[in-house]
């Protein structure tokens, strides 16, 4: 039998398409009062931030909104919602969006009831109360933070991202609707969705795997290569966007449980270093971390081949295990991630970089130890790869 486990995942989880509009029925239900809501103006420009307020208006809901959030939310993000949630005379937090606004909402809750600086809960488990209340609707199907304990924010002075890993920060409402996804562009569409196999694939090798986070997340990878690619090619195909939006929700609640690994402290530091958007980044490493971790047990990655649909009856178990990267490899052409040497990389800052990943939560997860120099390895490899 599985030894104990704590687990977590928001209270009330609305999904599928419609999710929005029960959205005005649950704010009613547990007598919030007024709201702010943090996005960015992206969302708001086109339109999708507009689609949820409706829904509120048409309930006689009271909202503000922040929406000066950026693609990697920064401290100062944090503090500036803060001041808008206090001065407006807030009682909860709406975060529309990705996984940049749903992690900024989660500071800005963490530090209204807690107090402090953001810096200061870098880290497990660092806060003492629960955050002001959060209804998380997701607009991506990618970074699943609408529904884990982490949330990630860039500490401009070190210039480095803060992972901070949670269960206070727990969104009470979580919502994810396919109809906000449908006008997302291909390449964002692509990053987002190799995020989410990433948490899947990530959460499946994970030290801390059992057999719920195994289940969630051999489902959600089998998802994914059954419907990014065509939802990278046909944004309005819904029952593309439907699937997608599963995979990455049961994915977050896998790896939420269960924990991440060296791929996300290695695409961390090139979020902060360089911007390069988090789906990218764990896309472009993925298959050469997975490469790195896949011989301590490659009997996971005859059950990654399988759900990424390759028929692996008749192989050897180290054929299989290179199925499951190609299979990767392959998904990753198909929606058109670019590579590392595409990027604003450079190899002279591999260093810095391997410490920084070295120093970040999510490596104690890895399957297989790491040293800083198996890091720097590892970059170098996925930079010099054609």
């Amino acid at each position: 039998m599985e030894s104990f486990r704590k687990i977590y995942w928001p209270a009330i989880n609305l999904i599928g398409p419609g999710a929005i509009q029960e959205i005005g029925v649950e704010v009613k239900n547990l007598g919030f009062k007024k709201l702010l809501i943090v996005t960015d103006k992206i969302l708001r420009q086109v339109g999708v931030v507009k689609m949820v307020t409706d829904v509120l208006d048409a309930s006689n809901i009271n909202y503000v909104i922040y929406d000066e959030v950026k693609p990697n939310p920064t401290t100062k993000n944090v503090n500036d919602g803060l001041g808008m949630f206090k001065e407006e005379g807030c009682d909860s937090l709406l975060s529309i969006g990705g996984g940049s606004p749903q992690d900024t909402a989660k500071a800005i809750g963490i530090l209204y009831t807690n107090g402090g600086s953001i810096v200061e809960y870098e880290g497990i488990g660092k806060s003492k109360y629960k955050s002001a209340p959060i209804i998380a609707v997701n607009t991506t199907a990618g970074t699943a933070s609408e529904v884990t304990i982490n949330y990630v924010i860039t500490d401009e002075v070190r210039k480095t991202k803060m992972v901070i890993v949670d269960p206070n920060c727990l969104a009470t409402i979580a919502v994810n609707d396919p109809e906000l996804m449908v006008n997302k562009p291909a390449g964002l569409t692509a990053a987002t969705g190799m995020d989410a196999l990433t948490h899947a694939v990530e959460a499946y090798v994970a030290k801390g795997a059992f057999r719920l986070s195994d289940t969630l997340a051999l489902e959600a990878i089998k998802f994914i290569g059954e419907s990014l690619e065509t939802a990278v090619n046909d944004g309005k195909n819904i029952e593309a966007r439907s699937k997608m939006a599963w995979a990455s929700y049961i994915a977050g609640l896998a790896f939420s449980n269960c924990g991440l690994g060296a791929v996300h402290s290695m695409a961390h530091q090139l979020g902060s270093e360089y911007d390069l958007p988090h789906g990218v980044a764990n896309a472009i490493l993925l298959p050469f971390v997975e490469e790195y971790n896949s011989v301590v047990c490659p009997e996971k990655f005859r059950d990654i081949a399988e759900a990424l649909g390759k028929d692996t009856k008749g192989l050897s178990l180290e054929e299989a295990r290179k199925a499951a990267l190609d299979a990767i490899k392959e998904l990753s052409v198909k929606v058109r991630i670019p590579m590392l040497k595409d990027t604003a990389f450079r190899l002279e800052d591999v260093d810095k970089l391997a410490k920084q990943a070295m120093a970040d939560v999510c490596t104690g997860g890895n399957p297989r130890e790491v040293t800083a120099e198996d890091i720097k390895k590892i970059y170098k490899n996925a930079f010099e790869a054609k």
